[in-house]
């Protein structure tokens, strides 16, 4: 599914934005203030204590409040805790990580594999994949009781899965698991197989560490309404019945979810229990981080005014969103001049030039965006395997704002349309992106890089409603040659490389990468070998020589990677962050205080 979650703040700090964004575009980058933000405003919320204009009494460092549980403040509430419904991105998916498990875990400190319930992490080398790739064996961990007192065997894992692609609701990621499993098996108590349909290199970490495929009770299932084929079930979307470090004790609509220490846990216990606030207004959740009511709050850039220098408040920068901030380049066979907006003086076939698109690549103001838009919050990466997830290559080639160089690419390509070439010529191209956020800003960045390298250059921003941007963006041909938005966020680059540069993957096919790749065919027997490889080191050069060829023939901008800001009380202990959990990527069962 398409990504199109913003965070409030994208809306929240637009005004003030817009108006820094010409000085953070043409400015010296230097001269930015990395750490600049603004503050949050209201939401609908209103909090127990009204805010006045003096400062909270803040606690002292060894003042610990609520002992004995550990509160986090989120920003809004789950649809579903069932792991069959739970849509990728949604809230559910934050709680399912705290009470369910899977076969495999991703480790807290990286992208590595751990085993979960499953003893150990299949390879070719410990024989648990098969030497055609196809088949993985599951050892599956003896001595784990459910959260309802049952014990987990394979049957429950066989359950768990068949269960989600039964049911294939819409709003779940049933796909995952009906797209690339044959055929599954219970070999004995403890051993579980699965036969893929093709071979994955992609299979462990995309498929088996996804919250939907948690394993849950057969027997509180079957108690509590069974499966019915494209119904949900009511009992599992408001319970849980995991083998996790925490048993759901009661969720308080709009209130919070009280979870408590699993007694019965087979591995290392949580140190406190658990309370999760529902807290849409940000600023209930700045003023009770400062009073120490929350431990934590989900937290974004705009938030580092109100709490930075705060008493006993930490704040954690040191992550990223694995969601690149993007502008696609559109090269359909099936666009028309009369498909494209009026203003538009290019011919559909405009970024077909290998030229133009890395013109573009070389004009964008990447640090204006960064320091202006992030507020210095995120880091540069110009290709579709994000940093954090196995396979990028931090040595790759990084596009930089190059004004010469692009000049040079400009003055190459010559107006099909008559007048000399482009830089002599000019023109005017739309680029469509949701208004009131960050990707109209992406978008409008763009627009003062191309018009401060040429006044010629006329980039027109058509920031429109979200109804309007997806039905726009989920149209074929796209009806505009540019449009800014998020990638979604995977845990593997197959997944990436698939959707975003594989020339008839999702995008590909939609915007013609045939057309316009150098060698299209080199590209995508590339991209295909990464999805099969099993051999680690192997597959890791496959995505080193993608992302350079993919810098020199690239389909996207790719503005920046966007920053993760935590922001919790100094008396938590043991704090770590993976992005690659759901967000906010965090595992309370690990913190104590």
């Amino acid at each position: 599914m398409s990504s199109t979650r913003t965070s409030g703040w994208r809306v929240l700090i637009l005004l003030v934005v817009l108006a820094m964004v010409v000085a953070a575009c043409t400015g010296d980058p230097e001269d930015e203030d990395p750490g600049a933000s603004t503050t949050a405003a209201a939401g609908d919320t209103t909090p127990d204590t009204e805010p006045t204009d003096e400062e909270p009494e803040e606690p002292g460092d060894s003042d610990v409040s609520n002992p004995g549980v550990f509160v986090h403040a989120a920003d809004d509430e789950p649809i579903s805790l069932d792991p069959a419904q739970v849509e990728p991105g949604e809230g559910g998916e934050t709680m399912i990580l705290q009470a369910y498990e899977r076969l495999l875990e991703i480790a807290p400190d990286g992208p590595e594999l751990v085993p979960g319930l499953a003893t150990e992490v299949p390879t070719l080398d410990n024989g648990l994949i098969s030497e055609d790739g196809l088949t993985f064996t599951f050892p599956i961990r003896e001595g784990v009781t459910f959260h309802d007192g049952s014990e987990l065997t394979a049957d429950d894992v066989l359950y768990s899965w068949q269960r989600v692609m039964d049911m294939a609701l819409p709003e779940g990621a049933s796909g995952l698991l009906s797209d690339n499993i044959a055929s599954m098996a219970v070999v004995d108590d403890y051993t579980f197989e699965v036969t893929l349909q093709n071979q994955s290199a992609s299979f462990l970490r995309s498929v088996v560490t996804a919250m939907v495929t948690s394993i849950v009770s057969e027997d509180a299932v079957e108690a509590n309404g069974g499966v019915v084929p494209g119904e949900p079930n009511e009992f599992m979307a408001q319970n849980m019945v995991g083998t996790g470090p925490y048993v759901l004790d009661v969720w308080n609509r709009n209130e919070n979810l009280q979870f408590t220490i699993f007694e019965e846990y087979w591995g290392t216990p949580a140190n406190l229990d658990l309370r999760i606030d529902v807290a849409a207004d940000p600023d209930v959740r700045v003023l009770g981080l400062r009073a120490g009511d929350y431990d934590m709050i989900e937290a974004d850039p705009s938030f580092i005014g109100d709490i930075e220098g705060a008493e006993g408040v930490n704040i954690f920068s040191g992550g990223l969103l694995l969601e690149p901030i993007h502008i696609g380049f559109n090269m359909s066979s099936d666009l028309t001049q009369d498909l494209l907006p009026p203003a538009d003086t290019v011919p559909p076939d405009f970024f077909a030039s290998k030229e133009i698109r890395q013109a573009f690549n070389l004009t964008f103001d990447y640090e204006g965006f960064l320091n202006g838009a992030l507020g210095g919050f995120g880091d540069f990466n110009p290709h579709y395997v994000p940093i954090g997830i196995f396979g990028h290559d931090p040595d790759a080639p990084v596009y930089a704002q190059d004004l010469a160089r692009a000049e040079e690419l400009f003055r190459s390509v010559e107006n099909p349309n008559g007048g000399g070439s482009y830089w002599d010529t000019g023109f005017t191209v739309t680029v469509v992106a949701e208004g009131q956020n960050l990707f109209e800003i992406a978008a409008i960045v763009l627009k003062d890089s191309m018009a401060g390298l040429n006044p010629l250059f006329d980039i027109q921003v058509a920031g429109v409603a979200e109804a309007l941007f997806d039905e726009a963006h989920a149209s074929d041909p796209v009806p505009y040659l540019m449009w800014v938005k998020n990638a979604d966020p995977f845990a593997d680059p197959d997944a990436f490389m698939q959707a975003y540069e594989h020339p008839d993957g999702e995008w590909g096919v939609v915007h013609g990468f045939r057309n316009a790749y150098e060698d299209p065919d080199t590209i995508a027997q590339l991209i295909d070998d990464g999805a099969q490889e099993l051999d680690d080191d192997a597959r890791a050069a496959i995505y080193s020589e993608l992302q350079t060829l993919l810098y020199d023939d690239p389909m996207w901008i790719i503005a920046a990677q966007e920053g993760i800001v935590n922001a919790h009380r100094e008396w938590v202990q043991g704090f770590i962050l993976n992005p690659l959990w759901p967000r906010p990527n965090i595992k309370f069962a690990l913190f104590d205080k």
